[in-house]
């Protein structure tokens, strides 16, 4: 398994992680925006009564639970514990039951092939060692069994975001690779290497209707979403930069809309099995 820079502080990266997607209110953006995803995932991976399947990076439970009512016996794992909790109260309003584990996507707390599929829907691409959890997304699965991936792709509207919002937050860690690298085919076929069969990639979309306009788009996600939230912090009080940034995702929402009510936001989905 491949590490990060020894001169990371692994544990430091994790606290701050934690602490971005705590920040906001990402289950109010999970429920109203990307819930349909979940389902494409579960469908597209096959998941259903006797497979034990794991939802990396789970959040709260856009695919996990989805699995679960499928029939699947389903664990669902994150790194921030606030959102695993909502994710256990979903699932009891929906009468599912499923395993809830707090877990770094670096570094799983299963053992090698325990699970008949290992799914993460927009979820461990926001991990920043993208090869450590790769290996790790392979390590956990059975030979033979299914890996299911989601990721927002570079040239759509949540990739076209977060290439907005680079310059004005902190440098990466060392080793860090950009989240929506997970939506190049190239990238993730690199990073499963022939430790994984039957690779196949689809670029779909997700239709948005939510937004009047970009600023709609842009301050909804200054108070929901933790990666912008955490970039406004960066540039707190300096309100030449603030204006600039406040512009800058106005600008994208409004070209994503074109004139329109709908976006249409692009995502790779994935499916391979492991060798």
């Amino acid at each position: 398994m491949s590490n990060p820079a020894p001169t990371v502080d692994v544990q430091a990266v994790a606290a701050k992680h934690r602490a971005m997607w705590a920040s906001g209110d990402y289950p109010k953006l999970a429920a109203e925006l990307v819930s349909p995803l979940g389902p494409v995932l579960v469908q597209a991976t096959g998941a259903g009564p006797g497979d034990r399947v794991l939802d990396v990076a789970a959040g709260t439970g856009n695919a996990a639970i989805p699995a679960a009512e499928a029939g699947a016996s389903v664990v669902a794992s994150d790194l921030c514990p606030e959102l695993l909790e909502n994710g256990r109260a979903l699932a009891a309003e929906r009468g599912v039951e499923l395993e809830w584990r707090e877990a770094n996507a670096h570094s799983l707390p299963f053992s090698d092939n325990e699970f008949d599929v290992v799914m993460s829907c927009i979820g461990v691409m926001f991990a920043p060692f993208h090869q450590q959890a790769a290996d790790e997304l392979i390590r956990v699965c059975k030979p033979g069994g299914r890996i299911g991936l989601i990721s927002w792709t570079p040239e759509g509207h949540i990739g076209q975001l977060f290439a907005t919002m680079k310059p004005y937050v902190p440098a990466p860690p060392a080793g860090a690779q950009p989240p929506p690298l997970w939506g190049q085919e190239e990238h993730v076929r690199a990073l499963l290497g022939n430790r994984v069969t039957e690779f196949v990639t689809e670029r779909r979309t997700l239709t948005v209707d939510h937004f009047a306009d970009g600023a709609a788009f842009r301050d909804y996600f200054k108070s929901v979403y933790g990666p912008t939230i955490s970039a406004y912090r960066n540039i707190e009080g300096d309100a030449d930069r603030v204006a600039a940034l406040d512009a800058d995702i106005a600008r994208i929402g409004d070209g994503f809309l074109q004139g329109g009510s709908t976006m249409e936001w692009e995502y790779l989905l994935l499916t391979a099995r492991k060798a």
